[in-house]
């Protein structure tokens, strides 16, 4: 991944021995928050060493997490004034490959003026050379990923309609325990059955392969001995990224570095084929969540582009009812057998996934042990305490709400797929001003897109036509 930021000048808190004592303190102080007052006021550090990254490109993968991270993003930009690079619709053409024509109000450099964009985060299948069209190579590039085991619970049930290896399964074990009696590469809407976290990344993928019978062997917990991943941290892209390329990594000369080959010289089963592909993403993307750690990846990410902490506050958006998100990302403890079973035979079945989402875990931990866990464990402790405070005043019921209980069309999320999607109803008696801040924080992602693009392309309002005074007769 790229490289570090230089420490912030965060500082929370006091001294360390008051740490903790005062992080328990102001977590009290925030649920006790009393409903009349008014929202309170940034947590921005007013002694910030580093101005705010504000031009950003976000790659939404599927069912990650990242409808929650859209929100920060709409409601920071739409804040700030910035400009969106949006899709005509919802969707930059997925399932193809991102294309720059498909930016509304996108007009490649022919002498005219061409306003910059400053943030591009819709769904989109990553292509660098198109990306690079639309947004600066010196862009903070991220995204984030999810055990393919609970991203497999979840797809089976949103996109049971849409992939045909799904809709002819009774069941997500059913699909795991033989997944090639319903999965033929290329049928419409298979790229949701598997890997698809390497497929929203743009990557290649090795031509298929038909196991034996029976030969589908569940991985064991991540080994790095075996992974072999090349270590995080590419160069700058300014060096590193070539517009004209796709995909494929270009020499690294420039700043002293090993070449990254293209992957025609690997064997595109083994496991050096993987290796390029992780080693690629780390020289493109300057950070990758991990769904399982959510609220330490928002921290991180509030560090890395010197924003405050109350930029990255929100709620769940997209969140299905009926369910928990895992916060177990290797092990196994509290799972039964059954549920060992299908976590085992998800990631095998999903082996590139698996392989980047172990890359990607151990990148972020690395991150954040220079970050400093205490200081880490202090941050979401308040993050937490921000939300749980923010949503006891926007919400009624301080909490998500099930959609048939929503009336106003603003903030009822979209339903697909067999589970209910979450959204929320807004307390009433809130003053103007927090209720502006508690619309942003409730509204979902589609109609904060079709809010954004309202003020970005205002529609014309054409005058009726002067007509005549009618002669007198």
């Amino acid at each position: 991944m790229g490289p570090l930021s230089p420490a912030r000048t965060l500082r929370l808190w006091g001294p360390r021995s008051l740490g903790v004592a005062l992080g328990v303190f102001m977590t009290i102080g925030f649920l006790l928050l009393d409903l009349r007052q008014p929202l309170a006021p940034s947590l921005r550090p007013a002694l910030l060493s580093c101005p705010p990254r504000q031009r950003l490109v976000f790659l939404k993968t599927h069912k990650s997490g990242s409808s929650s991270v859209l929100s920060l993003l709409h409601r920071y930009g739409d804040r700030h004034g910035l400009r969106f690079a949006l899709p005509a619709r919802y969707q930059f053409g997925y399932p193809r490959l991102f294309q720059a024509s498909r930016v509304k109000g996108y007009r490649p450099q022919t002498g005219g003026t061409q306003l910059p964009f400053h943030i591009l985060c819709h769904h989109m299948r990553f292509n660098l050379k198109e990306v690079l069209q639309v947004m600066p190579s010196d862009s903070f590039f991220f995204s984030i990923v999810r055990d393919p085991a609970a991203l497999a619970r979840s797809a089976f049930s949103y996109y049971k309609s849409t992939s045909s290896a799904f809709r002819k399964s009774p069941s997500l074990a059913a699909f795991l325990a033989n997944p090639r009696a319903f999965y033929r590469p290329g049928a419409r809407g298979d790229h949701y059955a598997r890997n698809l976290l390497w497929f929203d990344f743009g990557l290649p993928f090795p031509p298929e392969k038909r196991a034996k019978r029976g030969n589908l062997h569940p991985p064991r917990d991540p080994d790095p001995r075996q992974l072999q991943v090349l270590p995080s941290g590419a160069g700058p892209r300014a060096q590193t990224l070539n517009p004209n390329a796709l995909i494929h990594p270009v020499s690294t000369v420039a700043d002293h570095r090993s070449q990254i080959s293209s992957p025609a010289s690997f064997d595109l089963g083994s496991s050096s084929f993987i290796q390029w592909g992780l080693a690629w993403l780390d020289s493109v993307f300057d950070l990758v969540m991990v769904a399982e750690y959510f609220d330490e990846s928002l921290v991180l990410l509030a560090d890395a582009l010197c924003w405050g902490l109350d930029d990255v506050v929100g709620f769940m958006h997209n969140a299905q009812a009926g369910r928990k998100q895992d916060l177990s990302t290797f092990s196994n403890t509290g799972l039964t057998a059954e549920d060992q079973q299908l976590t085992a035979r998800a990631r095998a079945w999903n082996n590139l996934d698996w392989a980047l989402y172990v890359h990607f875990n151990r990148s972020l931990w690395a991150r954040i042990e220079k970050y400093g866990q205490r200081r880490l464990q202090t941050a979401v402790a308040e993050l937490r305490a921000r939300r749980e405070a923010l949503a006891k005043h926007c919400l009624a019921g301080g909490e998500a709400s099930d959609p048939k209980y929503i009336t106003d069309h603003r903030f009822r999320p979209f339903q697909f797929g067999s589970a209910k999607v979450l959204g929320y109803i807004l307390r009433s008696g809130l003053s103007p001003q927090d209720q502006e801040e508690c619309e942003r924080l409730a509204t979902p992602e589609l109609q904060y897109k079709d809010k954004l693009d309202a003020k970005q392309f205002p529609p014309t309002v054409s005058l009726p036509l002067k007509t005549s005074r009618p002669l007198s007769p």
